[in-house]
């Protein structure tokens, strides 16, 4: 009886995160989707290397400040009728930015989709940690869900504004309709399963802020060099490889390809050996892969545009859990930095590569992006693997409602 309960529990804690892990990539559509438009934006509105960073930055920078004050709001109260509602947001925004030939206006709209995608992930990693049981490689496919959303965003974009121009693009919002849809049975069937635990749980483990905080500065640096290579990797491929739009978009369908095979491969790894380690060395790799991006020539190029999404996305998901386990007490503010502050933060760097690169050249712009792996690997060094359940270590087996390693109070 017991093994047909285990085999019950785990075909539902599949079925959730195969949910999940699609919403997931139905929101991280828009992410992807602001680089994917500025090849567009560039031919129908002319815009500059410093204008189109603006796009990214107005799409970053809400999307900053939001996203710690979801963090802590679901730290509070559960919320996550917020999904649907975020999803929604999201594509919006995405959907209205072409009908407007502003560029304030433009801003604008880029800026409420960054809102709605902020408001997104510190609630969706809360359930998604509750319905895995903290599992690590379950929360390896939720953030897979986000991966293949930032991929399949180009092929979006570029089959929808290739064929009619900006002005279609109110057809990008299908995807977050879909998305708050898909989300609804796992909010049902969570709700179900909180009503029956004891309120009032108190969240176990001591919070190490010290080790949070190098780990986010990691982050950020990861962020810079992801948001700084998707931003200008379609014009960059453009230049290298001609081609028109054509090679642009499949430099960022590549890059964003990669991270989704990153990912999983990151949560096996883990497995394997500890977090610390596989993203230390993930950061080790990272660095001759960016080199191989910006500097060598022909074909080549999409091979090291491959392994620099690869090595970038290995450590994505170990950085959510790890968060998670150096801020027991706070996962939802752990997960919206890990998830969002840091990779926003990333999009605020943005305008001064565009301006270096109105100076000089893209290239010379995005060279000093093979730097910061160096320091992510420095931040790396002597940080400690959470280990202990008491300090906040998930279990990795599906755990009941009322012994989750992490509940909201309501």
């Amino acid at each position: 009886m017991s093994r047909i309960n285990s085999s019950s529990i785990n075909a539902s804690r599949n079925k959730a995160i195969t949910l999940l892990a699609v919403g997931h990539a139905c929101v991280d559509i828009y992410q992807g989707a602001v680089a994917a438009l500025i090849p567009f934006f560039v031919a129908e509105r002319a815009y500059s290397y410093a204008a189109v960073s603006g796009i990214v930055l107005a799409a970053s920078l809400l999307s900053s400040v939001a996203q710690p004050v979801f963090g802590l709001l679901t730290d509070r109260w559960a919320m996550p009728w917020i999904l649907p509602l975020s999803t929604v947001l999201g594509g919006l925004g995405i959907a209205l930015s072409g009908l407007t030939g502003s560029y304030a206006l433009t801003l604008v709209f880029v800026a409420v989709s960054g809102v709605g995608v902020a408001a997104y992930h510190p609630e969706s990693a809360r359930v998604a940690r509750l319905v895995s049981g903290g599992s690590h490689s379950a929360m390896g496919w939720f953030s897979v869900g986000g991966n293949l959303g930032f991929a399949a965003a180009p092929l979006m974009v570029s089959g929808v504004i290739a064929t009619g121009g900006l002005r279609l693009s109110p057809l990008l919002v299908l995807p977050a309709l879909a998305g708050s849809v898909l989300c609804l049975p796992v909010l049902r069937a969570l709700g179900r399963r909180e009503s029956g635990a004891t309120h009032g749980t108190v969240p176990v483990g001591t919070d190490d802020k010290a080790s949070f905080v190098r780990l986010s500065l990691s982050v950020v640096l990861r962020s810079i060099e992801f948001i700084g290579l998707s931003t200008f990797i379609s014009l960059y491929a453009q230049q290298r490889m001609g081609g028109g739009t054509a090679s642009g978009t499949l430099a960022l369908f590549v890059l964003y390809l990669g991270g989704a095979l990153g990912s999983v491969v990151g949560g096996n790894l883990a497995g394997r050996w500890d977090r610390v380690t596989v993203a230390r060395w993930s950061y080790v790799l990272t660095i001759p892969a960016i080199a191989g991006t910006v500097f060598v020539p022909g074909p080549a190029f999409y091979v090291f545009v491959a392994l620099a999404s690869l090595a970038l996305y290995v450590p994505f998901s170990l950085h959510v859990t790890l968060g998670q386990d150096y801020l027991p007490t706070r996962v939802g503010t752990a997960s919206g930095i890990t998830l969002g502050l840091t990779v926003s933060i990333g999009g605020m760097v943005t305008p001064l590569i565009g301006a270096v690169a109105d100076a000089t050249s893209l290239r010379t712009a995005l060279t000093p992006l093979i730097v910061l792996p160096v320091l992510s690997w420095l931040l790396f060094r002597g940080l400690p693997e959470p280990t202990a359940p008491g300090n906040g270590l998930p279990s990795a087996e599906p755990v009941g409602p009322t012994s989750l390693p992490y509940r909201a109070s309501h």
